[in-house]
């Protein structure tokens, strides 16, 4: 069965497809956006915690800022969403790796931190110190540059595990580092104040911003469902068949979807051996959540900031989500890297048992009396097959440096590629992903303009 031609097909309804298709469409190109889930959003996910549909909890992307991330604020304004300001303060809860618990006021940082922030040159990648730092992971660079402290190996393993769902030995120092900068340095990359990535959050849920740019799109322009299991190409052009049977045809051809999925996907000829190896030397790190629901705020009211930081997991860490204004009252907790592969190996019910007996303990060392939730929301992502993992694959020494990392974002032939791990700016968040979709956008008017 053969669909009408168009003059582009995008394939993935996330952030970065849509804003490529809006770029298409108010060019005047022709277009399709094919989506292999059954929603557009890609990692952003809200949930309502209410009968009434209203005060969502992100079980995906969750933070945005007013300050450098242009594209999300730009759209907040545009879309009419509701701004909230992450709390950044009360007392602190943190777990050692014996579990020893400490409390602590909200946002004690160290020097290592400061260290770490200024290392390095503001465009990783394409400096001279590029080779070296790709030569070595995260640890190695622990031990070199901190000689093995072990502040820093805490921090840096915190960095890896919030960010990218990894271990320090699973990944390139050049891919940390440069991650960090694209976001404008670690206090921006971590920080909850003003200027941070996790400064701000959408009452409405973030998965608003994809639903607000689907609204601006032509509806029939947008199938879902239609999962992508061939795309072949030749001088004129591509077709593309979606895994039902129906075949597309089109000039040009927009992929959004992670380097790892590439493989997921049989292209004919075949891509080149530099995308190959990007695509079999990238993986996805462990990344889940569980949002505990609660009828009040007791932690703000017992003068705690709702977060907590644990070395033993299964919680490595947890923050206040809560929307007072929407009557939502909500902590969530973050299952990364290695602790969260072992919590994920336990059944349902473990799971929410492990959960809930950390949460209670971590807790229980400032509160006498610790509240049980009322409403329980968890999403592996790791085990989402669209969309596994965190927002940015990892990647071992030698990739970003290589053939295959210097190819990333070149088109080959009539296929160009986009997504949130190819933008130079804010990669891994909701801002690189929309980034990332107007640069294809326009790459491809140009590319349809030369011809």
């Amino acid at each position: 069965m053969a669909s009408p031609n168009v003059q582009v097909i995008i394939v993935g309804a996330g952030l970065s497809g849509l804003r490529a298709a809006k770029e298409l469409q108010d060019a005047g190109i022709s277009y399709l956006v094919l989506e292999a889930m059954d929603r557009v959003g890609g990692r952003t996910l809200s949930m309502p915690t209410k009968e009434n549909g209203q005060a969502p909890v992100d079980l995906g992307a969750a933070w945005i800022n007013d300050t450098a991330q242009t594209e999300m604020h730009s759209m907040v304004q545009t879309f009419g969403l509701t701004i909230e300001e992450q709390r950044h303060e009360g007392t602190s809860v943190y777990q050692d790796h014996l579990g020893k618990l400490t409390s602590m006021p909200y946002g004690m940082e160290t020097g290592i931190m400061e260290h770490v922030d200024r290392w390095g040159p503001e465009n990783p990648t394409l400096s001279s110190e590029a080779i070296t730092l790709d030569s070595m992971t995260a640890m190695e660079f622990i031990e070199n540059e901190f000689n093995g402290s072990e502040v820093a190996y805490f921090l840096i393993a915190t960095m890896c595990h919030a960010i990218l769902g990894s271990e320090p030995n699973e990944m390139s120092a050049l891919q940390l580092v440069d991650y960090l900068k694209s976001a404008g340095g670690l206090p921006s990359a971590l920080s909850d104040t003003k200027g941070g990535a996790q400064h701000l959050r959408i009452q409405q849920g973030c998965q608003s911003f994809a639903k607000g740019l689907a609204a601006q799109l032509d509806p029939e322009r947008i199938r879902l469902l239609s999962p992508v299991c061939l795309i072949s190409q030749n001088d004129q052009g591509c077709v593309v068949e979606a895994k039902d049977g129906t075949s597309y045809r089109a000039v040009k051809v927009i992929m959004t979807i992670p380097t790892p999925l590439y493989r997921t996907v049989t292209f004919q000829p075949e891509l080149p051996r530099a995308k190959a190896v990007l695509s079999e030397s990238t993986k996805f790190g462990y990344y889940a959540k569980t949002i505990l629901i609660f009828p009040s705020p007791w932690w703000r009211n017992a003068g705690l900031s709702g977060c907590l930081d644990s070395e033993t997991g299964p919680i490595s860490l947890a923050r206040d989500t809560a929307s007072p204004e929407e009557g939502q009252y909500s902590i969530t907790c973050f299952h990364v890297a290695d602790a969260g592969r072992a919590w994920s190996k336990l059944t349902a019910s473990e799971r929410r048992e492990a959960v809930l007996e950390q949460y209670r303990t971590m807790f229980s060392a400032v509160v006498k009396d610790v509240p049980e939730p009322t409403q329980i929301f968890e999403k592996e992502w790791a085990k989402d097959t669209l969309a596994p993992g965190a927002g940015v694959p990892v990647m071992m020494p030698g990739v970003l440096t290589g053939d295959a990392g210097r190819a990333m974002r070149d088109p080959v032939g009539h296929i160009h590629f986009i997504g949130t791990e190819t933008a130079l700016v804010f990669k891994g968040f909701m801002e690189g992903a929309v980034r990332s979709g107007i640069r294809g956008g326009q790459e491809v008017i140009a590319a349809l303009k030369s011809t």
